[in-house]
């Protein structure tokens, strides 16, 4: 069965190393190439876009494709969305991988918005603000002329920035205890971030309930309608042999 796998996140990488040690099994991954040096899966690697829903369906049918998993981050929403209907028109099967939310636990001071856009919001109250939601969201937050912000991405921002920050450019994953020593050392008032969801990135948010700064959680964008989910790798595991047979 030739599988692509739609990826970019810690749990493609790990189900890239599942199945491309199984019989019975031809993958491709699949990477956006938004990341500079990205952490490459095991198997066939594709790196780039692939012309919106139009192209992509070409593209599974060119390549015999006969399931997908669509394994990107829980705010690739686009490509999301473009694989939904890509796979809807090809007739390709399709799942979702999408690692559980972040839920709130006693001590956390979280405020939801639902976009960017109410976490630019949402930030300009407060002084001193870490961003942490990606390179590619910190334009929403360039208007805000008052607020200083450590903005902490893998790579450098290509849209424009707030007037007052600091970039720190560096790949996690980080200690509770680094987190903590950051948001004291920066003197951080308030947090903004994306619901990604996971353990690999949570140290943050228990760093702040520990200095008991309030968190601006942006909440994520649905799954596509009629697209099954799975929560985890070992569920998308199993999806994948059941299609097989």
């Amino acid at each position: 069965m030739k599988v692509l796998i739609l990826g970019g996140t810690r749990e493609a990488r790990q189900l890239a190393e599942i199945v491309s040690g199984e019989r019975g099994f031809d993958i491709v991954s699949s990477l956006a190439g938004r990341v500079r040096e990205p952490v490459l899966p095991a198997g066939a690697v594709r790196i780039g876009g692939f012309g919106g829903v139009e192209g992509l369906r070409n593209w599974l049918a060119d390549n015999a494709i006969e399931a997908v998993v669509d394994a990107t981050h829980p705010f690739a929403g686009t490509i999301s969305a473009h694989a939904a209907d890509a796979a809807r028109a090809g007739d390709v099967p399709i799942v979702h991988l999408r690692r559980p939310g972040w839920s709130e636990q006693p001590g956390d001071r979280w405020s939801r918005v639902p976009d960017l856009a109410g976490a630019a919001r949402a930030a300009a109250d407060f002084d001193r603000v870490f961003l942490t939601i990606g390179r590619q969201g910190v334009a929403a937050f360039a208007e805000l002329d008052e607020p200083w912000f450590l903005i902490r991405a893998i790579d450098p921002p290509t849209g424009p920035v707030p007037p007052h920050h600091l970039l720190l450019l560096a790949r996690g994953p980080f200690t509770v205890a680094e987190e903590i020593d950051l948001l004291r050392e920066h003197r951080i008032s308030a947090m903004v971030t994306k619901d990604s969801g996971g353990d690999l990135t949570a140290a943050k948010l228990t760093a702040a309930r520990t200095c008991g700064i309030p968190v601006v959680v942006v909440d994520r964008p649905p799954v596509p309608a009629g697209v099954e989910c799975a929560e985890s790798v070992a569920a998308a595991w199993d999806w994948l042999n059941a299609l097989r047979g």
